[in-house]
């Protein structure tokens, strides 16, 4: 896709997966030895530089400048297209309940519920949906229990 973007003088995308590959070569080496990163490595890396790229964007826009906010989003989008498909709420609220049916989870628990809860459905939702509101439908889910 890179060589693609670059024959077809796409330079919105071609520095976009220029950044996207060194963050994920900065991730095989980061820490004592380098590794080559699984799929799902590499899913945590892209959600990281989509999240980086949406708060640059907000933070642009509260500073006033709307061009730059622009070329945020729009590396996002590009970023986003080598993501697995997001799922809805609905999907993920289905997943919460079955973890809690599982667990027997029961209010908050001093926080063991809502770690057995979210231990159960982070791996299933990692890449295809924000861990801030995961977080904030288990906690509502176990506050209704």
């Amino acid at each position: 896709d890179l060589t693609a973007a670059m024959k077809s003088r796409d330079k919105l995308t071609a520095s976009t997966l220029r950044m996207a590959l060194t963050a994920i070569t900065n991730a095989e080496v980061s820490g004592k030895t380098a590794r080559e990163l699984s799929d799902e490595d590499v899913v945590v890396v892209l959600t990281k530089e989509v999240k980086k790229r949406a708060e640059a964007s907000a933070a642009y826009r509260d500073a006033g400048r709307p061009d730059s906010a622009e070329l945020e989003d729009a590396e996002a989008a590009v970023l986003r297209a080598y993501l697995p498909a997001q799922m809805s709420v609905a999907e993920v609220q289905a997943l919460i309940d079955e973890a809690v049916a599982q667990a027997q989870a029961k209010g908050m628990e001093g926080g063991r519920a809502m770690g057995a809860v979210m231990g159960a459905v982070r791996p299933r939702t990692t890449g295809r949906f924000d861990g801030g509101e995961l977080a904030a439908l288990v906690k509502q889910s176990l506050s209704m229990t």
